[in-house]
């Protein structure tokens, strides 16, 4: 089976290196690509915050991993590449949770998204309380000290 995406819009902001820390203070534009209509985004400014969905076009395909200790950390236990967020996953696709801070036209903006100056976007959802989970989330012990700078 052969699945073919495109992207729906591109990202702008002041990131051009792939560096896994330092995302908190990153603002990004996300602008729509043609011939997606601009009423693609009607109503999204009654959300507070989006989910989206790229593509690591900049990860080597040729680096793709199936296990290992997250950012080669020897502190860190080894790991399935599905039990950790790395870019180099087997259809490099990237979710990040951010807030929207304002919609212009075919145009929105972002804070906390975690993706590189022209990353392509597949798709953007508005995050709905009732698709969060139920109850405390749980989590190794090792995943707050790779993060403790990644925001």
């Amino acid at each position: 089976m052969k699945i073919e995406l495109n992207p729906v819009a591109f990202v702008h902001n002041s990131r051009k290196d792939v560096i896994d820390d330092g995302w908190g203070t990153i603002i990004s534009e996300i602008t729509l690509m043609e011939p997606i209509p601009t009423e693609a985004l009607d109503g999204i400014e009654a959300f507070s915050h989006l989910e989206i969905v790229f593509f690591f076009d900049q990860a080597d395909e040729h680096n793709i991993v199936y296990s290992g200790r997250p950012r080669g950390n020897p502190d860190y236990p080894v790991m399935g590449i599905f039990g950790q967020r790395k870019k180099d996953r087997p259809n490099r696709i990237g979710l990040c949770t951010v807030e929207l801070l304002a919609h212009n036209g075919r145009t929105i903006t972002v804070k906390g998204l975690d993706a590189i100056n022209g990353t392509p976007i597949v798709d953007i959802k508005p995050v709905f309380r009732e698709f969060q989970p139920n109850g405390a989330i749980r989590q190794p012990e090792w995943v707050g000290d790779l993060m403790k700078n990644y925001w």
